[in-house]
């Protein structure tokens, strides 16, 4: 294949336009915000089941506590009711009078347990509402980090993509100027070998695959007409001669 050597030296130019649009979309595809929201999102998930959990014991130990003050409620009535009627003179009978008194005093221990183990819930309950409570800030202050986080990476996004585009519309302009052939092969080599399809012989070596060429191959390449195209022997690149080609 023949091309003029100012057309092979436009491939550079295109070569180095297609480099950089794969340095941003690697770019793009790694930036640190990326793996930082994931790590958030698992975070926040945690942290909305701790929530969930802390929330259903509260409310479960406000069920609990309403429960049982309203046992020791019902135990302190019929405590009362049976005082006053000891009080009021109405039991006579020693026997039901001895039967009252024995009552009253076990409702009495009765209610010591009961208000017993409300304060036991009523423990729980505030231990439960303060858990909820951290819990709760700890997810807003999470929240407030993914916001902040993907912030950072939407603008980080939004930069690539705008130089991205300013890059693909430096390349659509370079190669017009390329032979349709010439290009051809350059993208049919640029596929095969990495995003490398063609690269510039400097100082008698491929940029290429970084191999110096021996001196057969040398003489070749100075045989070889200015509108040759050149190829690398070692990666089969396009070889772009230059002034600084050594040869």
């Amino acid at each position: 294949m023949n091309a003029a050597p100012a057309d092979q030296l436009r491939l550079l130019d295109v070569q180095a336009l297609d480099v950089r649009l794969t340095q941003l979309a690697h770019r793009r595809e790694n930036l640190p915000e990326h793996a930082e929201i994931r790590s958030v999102e698992t975070q926040l998930v945690h942290q909305r089941d701790l929530l969930v959990a802390a929330q259903t014991e509260e409310s479960d130990t406000a069920r609990e506590q309403t429960k049982a003050e309203s046992d020791v409620d019902q135990v302190r009535q019929r405590a009362a009711r049976d005082q006053q009627r000891l009080d009021s003179g109405q039991v006579s009978n020693p026997k039901d009078l001895e039967s009252l008194q024995s009552e009253i005093a076990s409702l009495a221990r009765r209610q010591d347990d009961l208000e017993t183990v409300v304060l036991e819930i009523m423990e729980r309950h505030e231990s439960a509402q303060a858990r909820a409570k951290e819990l709760a800030a700890g997810l807003e202050e999470t929240q407030s980090r993914a916001a902040e986080v993907t912030a950072r990476r939407d603008a980080a996004l939004t930069e690539i993509d705008a130089e991205a585009a300013t890059v693909r519309a430096e390349r659509a302009t370079a190669v017009e100027a390329v032979p349709a052939d010439l290009l051809k092969l350059y993208e049919k080599l640029r596929e095969q070998q990495g995003g490398i399809g063609a690269a510039r012989l400097y100082q008698r070596r491929c940029e290429g695959c970084r191999l110096e060429l021996n001196i057969t191959e040398l003489n070749e390449v100075r045989a070889a007409a200015p509108d040759t195209v050149v190829r690398c022997e070692n990666c089969r690149r396009i070889l772009v001669r230059t002034p600084e080609s050594g040869l």
